[in-house]
């Protein structure tokens, strides 16, 4: 889908985007932003995205380019559009909840195996 040359009025577009966010902030888990995602984006869409949050985590990772090029099959310039990008407030937030997941679900495994002896 290509979006329209002819711009929205300023205050509906702000109330488009208010209902966006607020439906986005509404889903309780992620099977049902899976749902929503698929819903409005295509599967290209869909890809695209994801890949972005795979670069970004990646990069803050310290992988190198050429690893995140051959892994996830994006440019260079894709790459390096989202190097600048890593100081966004709103990447550093994914990045944050990424980190924290990835946090909670090495201490939930360490524990239950402690359990489990």
């Amino acid at each position: 889908m290509r979006v329209s040359k002819n711009k929205v009025n300023t205050h509906l577009s702000q109330e488009l985007f208010n209902t966006l966010h607020q439906a986005i902030a509404d889903l309780k888990n992620s099977q049902e932003v899976e749902k929503f995602l698929k819903s409005f984006l295509s599967d290209a869409e869909h890809t695209t995205l994801a890949k972005r949050v795979a670069v970004a985590y990646w990069l803050d990772n310290k992988r190198s380019y050429e690893n995140i090029r051959e892994n996830l099959k994006v440019s260079s310039a894709t790459i390096a559009t989202i190097q600048t990008e890593l100081g966004d407030e709103g990447v550093k937030l994914a990045l944050r909840k990424i980190k924290a997941e990835e946090w909670a679900n090495i201490w939930s495994s360490k524990i239950q195996k402690f359990i489990k002896k």
